[in-house]
């Protein structure tokens, strides 16, 4: 058996099919969207419903053809395009990165959470205003000054954590503190760094009373934050890990032994950058996927190598809440098809009569 996660006897797929639950209704959408073919359907529902998947954001015009039955304009699907995203049967949650540059209010949340179906499920990145250890030029995102509120937990209650709860309610999957990289001088000074997050993690309330399968999860860009230490803050505070698929930092086989000290409970996943650019290559990617309409660099073994640990979670009976960026492969929807299929192969293969 190849290095998995978990112990080899919860590796057995989930046999519990998704949930049948109607999608919200497509008359009256100022976004129509693209019809949706039997076989994707019939890959949907052979996904266990502990699984959501999705990407980041959904803004996309070049996504017409694949989400939308035409090409729209940017302004128009970041408006109106999320609740015509979640008729795509596939798509059972998303990454709701916008409030990462400015923070939402509640009534912001609410009007997303009135979009989508019973159960689909946000993953929220909190405000840099509170998740990055510097204050950044707006154009050039150049460090400017240490931030003088990085995980603050006063602000981080207020400006975040309060909002999401008032606004998504039971349809938050993860609330994700994605920490910037921190700077030299920080990153010689861990334990510091760590204390920091475990007293912004103690102040935050239980979200068990309003979203019973809602998560806090930390994720990181330096690699010095990958320790025992930091694994034994994340299981003190009730939090997890949210697996980083990006170049700064390890492939995901060398983050194992971290998603292994958490075990068990859900997995989040934010799979941001293909390892192929480098780990600043963001922009280089977006130049190069260009209308984010093809899958121009596909990553199987990443895609295979996410696929056994969704299936060991979602096994386990464990909630895994996985975004995709459109700069993993080049377009979003067709990586949330192919992992999908990379997750439901083998439970096909289960269930295939003996010979």
């Amino acid at each position: 058996m190849q290095d998995a996660l978990f112990p080899e006897e919860l590796l057995t797929p989930a046999v519990s099919p998704m949930a049948a639950t109607a999608p919200p209704a497509s008359a009256g959408l100022k976004v129509r969207p693209q019809p949706v073919d039997e076989a994707q359907r019939a890959l949907a529902a052979a996904l266990p419903r502990e699984i959501h998947l999705g990407g980041s954001s959904w803004s996309y015009p070049g996504w017409a053809g694949l989400v939308w039955d035409k090409a729209y304009a940017e302004s128009l699907l970041s408006r109106h395009g999320l609740a015509t995203y979640a008729l795509q049967p596939l798509h059972r949650g998303v990454s709701l990165d916008r409030g990462f540059y400015r923070p939402l209010s509640a009534s912001q949340y609410e009007r997303y959470a009135a979009q989508v179906q019973a159960d689909f499920r946000f993953t929220v990145k909190a405000p840099s205003l509170v998740s990055d250890a510097l204050v950044r030029a707006e154009g050039s995102g150049r460090g400017q000054q240490l931030n003088p509120v990085f995980l603050n937990p006063e602000l981080a209650l207020q400006e975040f954590v309060q909002p999401a709860l008032e606004g998504l309610g039971p349809k938050i999957g993860a609330l994700v503190f994605q920490l910037s990289p921190l700077t030299p001088q920080m990153l010689a000074r861990m334990p510091e760094q760590l204390e920091r997050l475990r007293s912004l993690l103690r102040a935050l309330p239980d979200l068990r009373s309003a979203t019973p399968e809602g998560v806090i999860a930390v994720e990181v860009r330096d690699p010095e934050w990958l320790t025992p230490d930091f694994a034994a803050v994340l299981r003190e505070c009730g939090a997890t890990y949210c697996l980083g698929l990006h170049p700064k930092l390890p492939p995901l086989a060398q983050q194992l032994p971290l998603l292994r000290a958490l075990w068990p409970g859900p997995l989040v996943c934010r799979w941001n950058l293909n390892r192929l650019h480098g780990p600043y290559g963001y922009e280089d990617a977006g130049r190069k996927y260009g209308a984010f309409d093809r899958m121009l660099d596909p990553d199987p073994e990443t895609r295979e190598a996410l696929a056994r640990v969704i299936r060991g979670t979602a096994g386990a009976g464990h909630k895994a809440y996985i975004s995709i960026s459109n700069h993993a492969e080049g377009c979003a929807p067709l990586s949330v098809r192919a992992l999908a299929q990379a997750l439901v192969q083998p439970l096909v293969q289960d269930r295939a009569p003996k010979r």
